[in-house]
């Protein structure tokens, strides 16, 4: 089976990936470093040197050519992942996905303590807009976020409140 973590940027999907597919026994996948692989940059120098819709060509690319590999992973999506192309539907068709949904609050707050460089999206966002920024970007990825198989929801999301919404479907 094939698992994809989605929602926005510092909603924890890379460390609750992790966690999940070392307790699944699966390989993780993180589809940003896996487009780092192939462009062979940073998605931070994509969005500089490219643009937004250049990078989300690659990312839907990279995306689809994962959902035909053979064999189970668990994934870590970029944020704006679902929302391009139609790549929710390949994702929905490919495996089973779960919507990371954390505050805008708590989102800003890790934001705030990360850094922003490695968020294009936030890259040029003062700390005091944070918060309204996430908003706004969440009021617009929401419809594609609901249609994930699951949602958690929480500021303090652990891998095994993953795994059991995951298994009490079974």
């Amino acid at each position: 089976m094939k698992f994809f973590l989605i929602g926005l940027p510092g909603s924890g999907k890379t460390t609750l990936g992790r966690k999940l597919a070392s307790a699944l026994k699966l390989p993780f996948v993180d589809l940003d470093a896996e487009i780092e692989k192939r462009a062979t940059i940073s998605t931070q120098l994509i969005f500089k040197k490219f643009g937004e819709p250049y990078f989300r060509e690659v990312e839907s690319s990279e995306l689809k050519a994962w959902c035909h590999r053979d064999g189970s992973f668990v994934m870590a999506t970029g944020g704006g992942t679902p929302c391009f192309f139609d790549n929710m539907d390949v994702i929905r068709q490919a495996g089973k996905s779960i919507f990371i949904d954390v505050s805008a609050s708590e989102i800003a707050r890790r934001i705030k303590m990360s850094e922003k460089s490695e968020r294009p999206l936030f890259s040029n966002v003062h700390k005091d807009n944070m918060k309204d920024r996430i908003e706004f970007m969440r009021s617009q990825r929401l419809p594609f976020y609901k249609q994930a198989h699951h949602t958690i929801q929480g500021d303090s999301i652990d891998s095994e409140s993953i795994l059991s919404v995951l298994q009490g479907e079974s």
